[in-house]
């Protein structure tokens, strides 16, 4: 029987239920003398009125009723009436009858009540043994899921509190503060240990283990979950402690492998680009040094040249290494504030003024473009890459255009060249740290690392960066920013 909560809490305590009991019984039997209903009939009804209170209240409630509506029965409706006497020895049998009639009804309708009861309660926690599973199973990020396991296992079977052990990380995590106080370290720490269930009051810690290795412990307050359940639960629980260290684990290889591969790229990289500048420097110092008496002041002025720009291309190099750095560890300061794109501009065009001198500019922003939020200085910075971009894969003559817009609710900026355009296979990779076109590898000088630099910028600031580019017919490389408010 289903009440409100109220209500239902008073129908829990036996004294109640065993006045509602019998008050029953006594409408049956006001009933059959108003009605003047005959002995079987009465007898019937009393019969349905036990077996509703053994379907309802359990069967002790229900033997109660059996031995009050013999009673009854014998005294209201079988001859004498109004005795408990019993002339006819028919009627003897007829009320041990109906009394071992109502007993054995109420076992059985007790028996099926139970049976039902718990059946119900399995399918519940099958119910959420299976949601537990999908959510652990199927979690994307499984490294997190450990820290949010004991909150997952205290909503879903609805314990007051719960608590996670790992011999991993060998830490406790906890679904709430109340469960920080209510269990402790060290006992998570000893039932995991020791291998054995740990019950206290409500509280119950059972060991979480794959075969014969122990991986932590698992601890419910406040529900009364089967064993059955409470097996199922840790093994589910251990097998996603096992997932997340072998992920964590495979993410450890990853990154090592990813470390190697770019040290070995970062090395090739500055090593090919470090020699050619040094072996112009070298070479030009030496000629200083063995013919400087027989060497005119052009010969001179060209030599010092070349020395000062190979200098001033290590120095890039270097920045753009270190740079790549800060990146990697994630140490960009940026002092984000509403700024103006012309600043940014101009300062980008100050900077890569010798590598524009052989082609045509177009600048194109208009005075009216709003702020938006930026590092000026590093947005310059990212415009400085992506001109340097254009200037090297563009011919000497060609026009580049750098253009600054609203789009889309953010302020667009723009650098557009009449290049070779990048081939589709390296459209997806231009990006990535080291990675330079198939085809200009060897003919254009470079790290690799401008347009990553100018990516992790970008995004550091809000924004995105992307690329429109036609084989044959050049490139524009955009990126947005956010406008200020």
């Amino acid at each position: 029987m289903r009440y409100n909560p109220a209500v239902n809490r008073w129908l829990q305590n036996w004294y109640v239920r065993c006045l509602l009991s019998l008050v029953q019984i006594a409408l049956v039997v006001a009933l059959g003398r108003l009605l003047h209903a005959n002995a079987t009939t009465v007898g019937y009804g009393f019969l349905i009125v036990v077996l509703f209170i053994s379907a309802g209240w359990g069967l002790r409630a229900a033997i109660l009723a059996s031995v009050a509506a013999t009673l009854c029965y014998n005294y209201f409706f079988l001859p004498p009436v109004g005795t408990f006497t019993i002339s006819d020895p028919h009627n003897w049998i007829a009320l041990f009858s109906f009394l071992m009639t109502s007993v054995v009804a109420s076992q059985l309708s007790e028996r099926a009540r139970r049976e039902t009861l718990n059946a119900t309660n399995r399918r519940r926690e099958l119910e959420r043994l299976y949601t537990l599973s999908q959510q652990m199973l199927t979690a994307d990020n499984v490294l997190g899921l450990i820290n949010a396991i004991p909150e997952k296992v205290a909503e879903i079977f609805g314990a007051a509190s719960a608590a996670l052990y790992t011999t991993h990380s060998r830490k406790a995590y906890y679904s709430d503060l109340g469960a920080q106080q209510r269990i402790s370290f060290e006992e998570l720490q000893q039932v995991s240990l020791r291998g054995e269930i740990s019950a206290k009051d409500d509280m119950r810690i059972v060991p979480l283990r794959l075969g014969m290795r122990a991986v932590g412990a698992l601890a419910l307050g406040g529900v009364e979950v089967s064993s059955e359940s409470i097996e199922a639960v840790s093994s589910l629980v251990a097998i996603a402690i096992e997932r997340a260290a072998a992920v964590e684990q495979l993410a450890h290889s990853e990154a090592g492998r990813e470390s190697e591969r770019l040290r070995s790229v970062l090395l090739d990289s500055v090593t090919h680009n470090f020699r050619t500048p040094l072996t112009s420097i070298k070479a030009s110092a030496q000629s200083l040094l063995g013919d400087a008496g027989a060497l005119d002041a052009a010969a001179r002025h060209e030599l010092l040249t070349i020395i000062d720009e190979e200098c001033d291309r290590l120095d890039r190099l270097v920045g753009e290494a270190a740079r790549m750095a800060q990146i990697d560890a994630h140490a960009i300061e940026l002092d984000l504030r509403p700024g103006d794109i012309h600043q940014a501009i101009e300062a980008a065009l100050e900077t890569n003024q010798n590598a524009l001198a052989r082609h045509r500019l177009c600048v194109n922003a208009p005075d009216t473009l709003p702020r938006a939020v930026m590092d000026v200085r590093h947005t310059a910075e990212i415009l400085s890459q992506l001109l340097d971009n254009a200037a090297k894969y563009s011919p000497a003559g060609t026009v580049i255009t750098v253009t600054a817009e609203v789009y889309n609710g953010m302020l667009m900026a723009s650098v557009a060249d009449q290049g070779p355009g990048i081939e589709a296979v390296d459209q997806s990779m231009v990006f990535d740290k080291f990675y330079r076109g198939r085809g200009q590898r060897q003919s254009v000088q470079g790290t690799g690392m401008g347009l990553s630099i100018a990516k992790a910028i970008v995004e550091a600031q809000g924004g995105s960066i992307s690329l429109t580019t036609q084989p044959g017919h050049g490139s524009v490389f955009s990126f947005t920013l956010p406008l200020a408010r």
